[in-house]
């Protein structure tokens, strides 16, 4: 019988050797990676050398750049505030000249005396070709607030130009009114005219309002214009209603429900600027008129604040054409269109 026999290997022939003490058994290649052979060190130049031109340049880092403010805060805040500020700064200007001219406007305007015989044609005037303009001003001022608005008045077209001062005391919005109604009286006889213009800068323009409305003035006054006016009703200055007049011109005050009640026929032409940045009237859509009975335009003035509104000359110029303009007296209107923008 044969025996099939099996050939050893080599690795079966050389048996492993036993580790002695103190020796390590060798590494086998595949679990143990031959060391890389070092390299030299890199020689640090000398002082004042130049490096090769074939140098590679080294990595920097690039600083990640700054956020920019545009991203954190939206166009229209950041347009909002610019225009705010300049708004503000100009609010502020005005206020320190109007401060220099308040003492020359604090007497009454001297007024041309009225003829003494009435029925001599000789000594009364002759009618003017366009109305005479009366100028109420606002809450604790005087005529003086009207001094650019006179001189640009003035220098277009012929007309007579007349200012009435009421007390910073005056409690009650119907008084002033009556006492505006006396003034005009006065200046259609001095005048010869039939009718006049009045333009009210805030409070002034609510007792103009008062005196058309409630009084029957809608037979003197041929256009009412308001710059700034709380038709109705503002909130601002909460701390100032211990004064009566200001409680008048909160929302829902005595006074205004009454200019909130029906007129029918009222003949007066209204026209209102308001400023989206006027920081008296709150809301600033206050300032426009809206009542189903009254002719009315709203202008909106955009880029000024409430001081800045009998000042401007943009301003003054929309005055003149709201006065110049002849329109037929058709349904009332609510027109809050953009008239103006001075910014």
């Amino acid at each position: 019988m044969t025996r099939a026999t099996q050939t050893p290997t080599a690795e079966a022939e050389a048996p492993e050797a036993e580790p002695t003490a103190g020796t390590r058994p060798p590494a086998t290649p595949a679990a143990f990676p031959a060391p890389a052979e070092p390299q030299p060190l890199a020689k640090a130049p000398a002082p004042g050398a130049q490096p090769p031109a074939d140098a590679p340049i080294p990595a920097q880092a690039t600083p990640e750049p700054p956020t920019p403010l545009k991203r954190l805060i939206p166009a229209c805040l950041t347009t909002l505030s610019a225009a705010l500020w300049k708004a503000t700064a100009l609010e502020l200007a005005i206020l320190a000249g109007h401060l220099l001219l308040y003492p020359t406007g604090i007497t009454q305007e001297r007024a041309t005396p009225a003829p003494t015989t009435p029925d001599d044609k000789a000594t009364r005037l002759p009618a003017p070709p366009r109305p005479p303009v009366v100028l109420l001003h606002g809450f604790i001022d005087n005529r003086s607030v009207f001094v650019l608005l006179r001189r640009a008045l003035a220098e277009h077209g012929t007309r007579t130009l007349t200012s009435l001062n009421y007390s910073p005391l005056t409690c009650d919005i119907r008084t002033a009114a009556e006492l505006l109604a006396r003034h005009i009286e006065d200046v259609c006889e001095r005048t010869g005219s039939r009718q006049v213009d009045v333009v009210g800068h805030s409070l002034g323009g609510l007792i103009a309002r008062y005196y058309v409305q409630r009084l029957g003035g809608d037979t003197r006054v041929r256009t009412l214009v308001t710059l700034g006016t709380p038709h109705g009703g503002t909130r601002a200055v909460p701390l100032a209603n211990a004064h009566p007049i200001v409680r008048q011109m909160r929302p829902g005050s005595p006074v205004m429900e009454e200019l909130e009640r029906p007129a029918p026929g009222c003949r007066t032409r209204f026209v209102s600027f308001w400023s989206d940045m006027d920081q008296v009237m709150d809301p600033p859509e206050t300032a426009c008129v809206d009542h189903p009975d009254l002719l009315a335009e709203n202008i909106r003035v955009t880029g000024i604040g409430h001081l800045a509104l009998p000042v401007h000359p943009a301003v003054a110029a929309g005055i003149r054409e709201a006065l110049d303009a002849n329109l037929p007296h058709q349904a009332a209107s609510d027109t809050r269109r953009n008239g103006l923008t001075v910014a």
